[in-house]
């Protein structure tokens, strides 16, 4: 791993959690405020990289790779539900020593963040929902669930999956070299080659809830952030978001599209760092 991308400084390690072991990126000491990172669907922990160990001076910080993603276990039989997911972040507090929790999600992971500040509001200090929307149209579930069905692609190097790597939306503004990283780091070495770590069937197998019900239950102080470029979550849906979310803001990222963690991680950094100092973290 490049030291241009803070992972070097994380403490990697897995956890047993619901009968599977999630793999975890951590940083900062135990016992100060908690803090977590989601990333969203078909990535993993090092999304976080550029950003994560900002913090790591003041909380106790950890990027998950969420059930099915990266160097965590995939669920068999499948089990991708939001409620999936949410189970895990419970159990992992608890497993951690957590009793409350900061909760910062990207795309899948921003509507993990919806579904578990809802259902479980006891546990979460602030929640913070990064250019995800809580509804997902039909037709992109079809679309996801047919990709699903696809078997992983076999590379014969990692200079070759690194060449096919590519984000969804491809749109960014991320350097080459961080694009690179993100493409190992996802690797696992496979019947003479490499394919990326991510179970298809947590396409396949998708049934993300209907969140727009469960914001108005959401009563810890939110953050929606979204990029002032993405296709994902427009001014307007946003500013319904920040109606059905009580006390919530919302933050628009200038020139950033949906990756904004890394079109521009220092303005996402300084967005972050102003909400969180305002928040009491116990």
């Amino acid at each position: 791993m490049s030291s241009r991308f803070g992972c070097e400084t994380a403490t990697r390690r897995s956890v047993p959690v619901n009968g599977l072991r999630l793999h975890l990126l951590e940083w900062g000491a135990p016992g100060r405020p908690a803090l977590c990172f989601l990333h969203g669907g078909a990535a993993h922990a090092h999304w976080f990289d550029l950003v994560a160990p900002a913090f790591a001076g003041r909380f106790h910080v950890v990027s998950l790779d969420q059930r099915g993603h990266g160097e965590s276990d995939w669920a068999a039989p499948p089990a991708y539900a939001t409620e999936d997911f949410a189970s895990d972040l419970r159990a992992l507090m608890d497993a951690l020593g957590w009793t409350r929790m900061a909760l910062v999600g990207h795309s899948m992971g921003g509507h993990n963040t919806m579904g578990f500040a809802a259902w479980h509001p006891e546990r979460v200090s602030a929640a913070v929902i990064v250019d995800s929307r809580p509804a997902l149209p039909p037709e992109r579930v079809d679309r996801m669930r047919e990709r699903g069905r696809r078997p992983p692609r076999l590379h014969p190097s990692v200079e070759d999956a690194a060449r096919s790597f590519r984000l969804l939306p491809r749109e960014t503004l991320a350097d080459p070299a961080l694009l690179a990283h993100l493409s190992r780091a996802g690797l696992a070495a496979h019947d003479g080659g490499f394919k990326y770590r991510f179970d298809p069937a947590c396409y396949g197998n998708r049934k993300p809830v209907d969140a727009w019900p469960l914001l108005p239950r959401i009563t810890a102080p939110a953050l929606v952030v979204r990029g002032e470029l993405s296709p994902i979550l427009p001014a307007d849906l946003a500013e319904k978001m920040r109606a059905a979310i009580p006390g919530s803001r919302v933050v628009t990222i200038p020139g950033a599209y949906h990756h904004l963690v890394f079109d521009k991680p220092d303005e996402f950094i300084a967005a972050l760092s102003g909400f969180l100092a305002e928040i009491p973290q116990t």
